[in-house]
């Protein structure tokens, strides 16, 4: 089907053209430019791309002979190839490049995330080791002056055995975080009476609650067992209920619930005070997270709800907060066993 014609000379140099109706074969001057240019390329096959033709060498007895052939339809499939592959192989890298520009950002999200918490962090210690250090450091120079009387020296010592015990709970609260994030320190898990551990833990705060003028109550469902370390759920019901003290209104009774549910024990520590917004509720596990009310009381580090949030990671379950009509709950979820 592809147009084609021939060309013969003769014994006696007589040029004869024969083929279809496709090609003009009156031109001799073309016949005879495209004959020559065969020849002379001294090969079986070849192409002449000046006039889209492809020519291939027959040899009968007596005659030189060379069938042309029309190749234009195949250089336009060719061309029409060739942009459907640049076309498609542009999309394609595009796409591939896209895809691996999300994947990276994907990849990388995490290892940026830690690095700016990493960095907040040192920043945060900084920030609240340099308050006592300050203090320690003027009482300290103050302690050298020769009209220091015996009250001042009193007075000052107080000040550096004050600011001392804080940086000591500042140094443990960011020693604990670093095991929990190191994983060097496991807990150990054995079969926990969680209703008796929770009233044990109660029974120290309410003397403190009682000279604070605040009221403690608790309804605490027996029997319920849990497997994980004593002293680290012992550690997360005294944070709860520290920060209840601190920071609820002391008009108002802090409720300690503990109960069952589904496959799953609920402890929950509630007390009457500020709103807390719904980002806060998720903020406030964060180290060195405050609200603004505790910012102003000097006593907190931020760090005693993360804490609180790595021990119950630990031990499979989950603790997060709620805030509703004035109260806010913190509730820690663990598996029964």
């Amino acid at each position: 089907r592809t147009p084609f014609f021939t060309l013969t000379v003769e014994h006696d140099g007589t040029l004869k053209a024969f083929g279809g109706d496709y090609y003009d074969l009156t031109d001799k001057e073309l016949l005879q430019k495209l004959f020559d240019t065969a020849v002379k390329s001294n090969k079986q096959t070849g192409i002449i791309s000046e006039y889209n033709l492809r020519y291939c060498k027959a040899d009968p007895p007596n005659t030189q002979t060379f069938i042309f052939a029309d190749i234009s339809a195949e250089n336009a499939m060719l061309g029409t190839l060739m942009r459907s592959y640049i076309i498609i192989g542009s999309i394609g890298y595009a796409v591939f490049f896209l895809i691996t520009l999300l994947l990276a950002q994907w990849v990388v999200k995490p290892v940026e995330k830690a690095w700016n918490e990493q960095k907040q962090f040192i920043a945060d210690a900084s920030h609240e080791l340099k308050t006592p250090l300050t203090v320690i450091m003027t009482n300290a120079e103050m302690l050298t002056d020769e009209n220091c009387g015996r009250d001042g020296l009193r007075n000052f010592t107080d000040n550096i055995l004050s600011m001392s015990k804080r940086m000591k709970g500042l140094v443990e609260s960011l020693l604990e975080l670093a095991k929990m994030d190191s994983g060097s320190k496991k807990a150990f898990h054995e079969q926990i009476d969680f209703s008796k551990l929770i009233m044990n833990s109660i029974l120290p705060f309410e003397p403190l609650f009682y000279e604070k003028g605040m009221e403690i109550t608790s309804n605490i469902e027996s029997g319920i067992r849990v497997s994980g370390d004593k002293i680290k759920l012992g550690q997360i019901a005294d944070i709860l209920l520290d920060n209840a003290m601190k920071y609820s209104d002391p008009r108002f009774p802090v409720k300690v619930t503990l109960k069952r549910s589904g496959g799953h024990c609920l402890l929950t520590v509630t007390g009457k005070g500020g709103a807390i917004s719904k980002s806060d509720c998720k903020n406030i596990f964060k180290r060195f997270y405050r609200l603004d009310k505790a910012r102003s009381d000097g006593q907190s580090y931020g760090l005693g709800l993360s804490i609180a949030y790595g021990i119950a990671e630990e031990h499979g379950g989950r603790i997060w907060a709620e805030s509703c009509g004035g109260e806010n709950s913190f509730k820690v979820a663990l598996a029964l066993i």
